[in-house]
């Protein structure tokens, strides 16, 4: 089901870009790649993987397909589709178009003062694709080309999956810089509530995904959102599925209450940073994990 016109301007208000004939992907310039170019901070994807903020593009090929309604989603969740019927655009115009995009959203930084501004003129050529925005990239039906055309122009690649598409997961070539598996809940139950899968056996699709991890030759992320009250709950769960998936790291983050999201939850909800630190700890001497690095500002603690 393709994003309502409405729909499309809505999202335009909060700074989303649509790209593309078919209007299914979009880019959207990061928090803190605009705190980079003002050297007032940086992601922690540039603390724990050198990543340079200022010239990261976040984008989607696939903001309004997902298999999830989850309750921390930023997103109006109701406008949401399983799978993909529609026709869909050329990767390499998704790229271009994202590039553009994200050039005439930074155009302001060109006359601000206090911006670095070399890193403007490095912004205007993104290096780093955190295919992340929004939906479920995999559900784009051109993901691999995608990817290489990513690789053909020399980007890195950060990929998000909510581990719903097993099989084409497991068909990925070439493969991202960095696979991130979102791993929202310890158990059944829990995933049930806070995930509110669209599509059967979401549960087993995801640990099927999961076995899958030690194939890849590429970096190796779990990735958990956490929300006070939902699912922090039984470590000793989590910390099974992290020993036995074997990641390259896990990263234990902290819901953020913005945006749709504030409708479905409540202030509360939000870890505080001890809250995350706390709960990271327990996991990690559960799992013979330790602590590597954590950023405050983002309320996110790496276990390798």
């Amino acid at each position: 089901m393709p994003l309502s016109d409405q729909n499309i301007k809505t999202l335009e208000k909060k700074g989303y870009r649509f790209v593309g004939s078919h209007k299914h992907s979009a880019a959207k310039v990061c928090h803190w790649t605009k705190k980079s170019i003002m050297d007032d901070g940086v992601c922690y994807k540039e603390k724990f993987y050198g990543i340079n903020s200022h010239r990261c593009l976040q984008m989607s090929p696939s903001m309004p397909f997902c298999h999830h309604k989850c309750l921390f989603c930023w997103r109006d969740v109701d406008v949401t589709s399983t799978s993909w019927a529609e026709d869909y655009d050329d990767p390499g115009q998704i790229i271009d178009e994202c590039i553009e995009a994200q050039r005439k959203l930074l155009v302001g930084f060109f006359g601000n003062p206090n911006a670095n501004q070399e890193k403007v003129v490095e912004a205007q050529d993104p290096t780093n694709a955190a295919i992340s925005l929004a939906g479920e990239p995999l559900l784009y039906p051109s993901i691999n080309q995608l990817l290489e055309e990513y690789a053909r122009r020399d980007f890195t690649t950060f990929l998000v999956s909510n581990g719903l598409s097993p099989r084409k997961l497991g068909n990925l070539d070439p493969e991202p810089t960095q696979l991130y598996l979102s791993l929202d809940a310890p158990n059944s139950e829990v995933y049930q509530r806070i995930c509110d899968p669209q599509i059967p056996d979401g549960w087993e699709k995801l640990n099927h995904s999961l076995e899958l991890l030690s194939s890849f030759n590429c970096r190796t992320v779990i990735r958990m959102t956490c929300v006070a009250g939902h699912n922090m709950t039984h470590p000793e769960e989590y910390a099974r599925i992290i020993e036995s998936t074997n990641p390259d790291f896990v990263e234990i983050k902290a819901y953020m209450y913005v945006g749709s999201s504030r409708e479905r939850l409540k202030f509360e909800n939000m870890p505080r940073s001890r809250d995350i630190l706390s709960f990271a700890q327990n996991i990690a001497s559960l799992c013979g994990r330790e602590i590597v690095d954590q950023s405050l500002e983002s309320r996110v603690v790496l276990l390798a």
